[in-house]
């Protein structure tokens, strides 16, 4: 099913993300927490890319575990590191696995510093896609800003530039203050932006994980949740307890305030999305 079409409807939806494994006879392994979590019913289930685009296999044979439980797949596919002909062959691939949606992202720059290949900027990826077949095209965002990116409103532009490329829906970086979140989405509206956007939550179940997704994100941490972060970070069960919560709440207000799409980071931990599924039994629709 394409995701377009499970969008537009105002139900709250939940969608989760899972990755890979960087070696192939972790297959097995990352198949089952998969269907672990499609048994959840989440509206669709993102498949992550290997890094540089190292193992488009890997990735396609999780989303073909997220179909074959009934559950819509969406691939991602990035493009720096990239040739046309390899992107060709991977769409080509995707096609012939039934695949409809790809979420088409540029992908991080090679540490070598070597120069980018046929593809230097996603909304050249999502032009390309469209000319390879008739595929639900995706798109990441970034309420506080690309971390590479000089300022908000360059980074607008370039968002802008992705969703006029041929974008049908948009998947935002993870956040901790929705704020930031709402002061974004106002100001893509204002620059035209008019395509859904889902909203990406990562419960930080794991004091570790706090400073690697300030890393990652180059998201704000709030203070209240530095405070929690700070408080059990030597108390594991306390720790997840208060992650799990926190992210409740954070969704509970997202919903409170017509955010109708809600996209579950969960680090390949099927009880972080059961225990999140169980918290909004009565908000989210799931199935």
């Amino acid at each position: 099913m394409r995701i377009s079409s499970i969008l537009q409807d105002d139900k709250v939806r939940l969608s989760c993300e899972v990755f890979p494994p960087k070696k192939f006879d972790g297959i097995a392994q990352v198949c089952q927490v998969t269907r672990e979590i499609a048994a959840l019913k989440p509206a669709y289930m993102s498949v992550t890319y290997g890094a540089a685009g190292s193992t488009p296999g890997h990735t396609l044979a999780v989303a073909k575990a997220v179909q074959e439980s009934g559950v819509t797949p969406l691939c991602h596919l990035t493009c720096v590191q990239s040739t046309k002909e390899h992107v060709t062959q991977v769409l080509s691939d995707m096609k012939a696995a039934g695949m409809e949606n790809v979420l088409a992202l540029r992908g991080d720059l090679p540490a070598s510093g070597e120069p980018c290949r046929d593809f230097a900027y996603a909304s050249e990826l999502v032009e390309f896609i469209h000319t390879q077949g008739d595929f639900d095209v995706g798109a990441a965002c970034y309420p506080e800003g690309h971390p590479e990116c000089e300022s908000r409103i360059k980074d607008l532009e370039h968002l802008k530039r992705k969703v006029d490329a041929g974008v049908d829906f948009l998947t935002t970086q993870m956040f901790f203050d929705n704020g930031i979140l709402y002061n974004f989405l106002y100001r893509c509206l204002r620059a035209g932006i008019d395509v859904p956007v889902c909203a990406g939550i990562m419960p930080i179940c794991d004091p570790r994980q706090v400073k690697r997704a300030v890393q990652l994100s180059g998201s704000i941490m709030p203070p209240r949740f530095a405070a929690i972060a700070d408080r059990f970070a030597h108390d594991p069960e306390a720790m997840a307890q208060a992650g799990i919560a926190y992210a409740t709440e954070q969704i509970i207000d997202l919903v409170a305030n017509g955010i109708t799409n809600i996209h579950l980071y969960t680090m390949n931990k099927p009880w972080i999305a059961r225990k999140i599924v169980e918290n909004l039994s009565s908000i989210i629709h799931m199935g």
